[in-house]
């Protein structure tokens, strides 16, 4: 249905935002390194994702702050956040 498949697209661009922004910020990044990596990751999605993810990174900018340091994969996080399903 187009709910799913709505939740699809948010899902897959929830987990490449956040594999994007774990890239940049590195291995054991600090939480300084994630909201930096956070400002650059988007921009390198282009224009139209980049807009969907600053507004995904905004609204969820704790729990990502919080949980990529932590060691948690993307796809943890984003399922977590409640954008994709376990």
């Amino acid at each position: 249905d187009g709910v799913a498949q709505g939740r699809g697209i948010k899902c897959s661009l929830c987990t490449k935002a956040l594999k994007k922004i774990q890239a940049l910020a590195g291995d054991n990044p600090d939480k300084v390194a994630v909201a930096a990596a956070m400002q650059k990751g988007c921009r390198v999605l282009g224009r139209a994702m980049g807009r969907l993810c600053q507004r995904l990174v905004k609204k969820y900018q704790d729990q990502i702050t919080n949980r990529l340091p932590n060691g948690d994969m993307p796809r943890d996080i984003c399922t977590a956040m409640g954008i994709c399903r376990s």
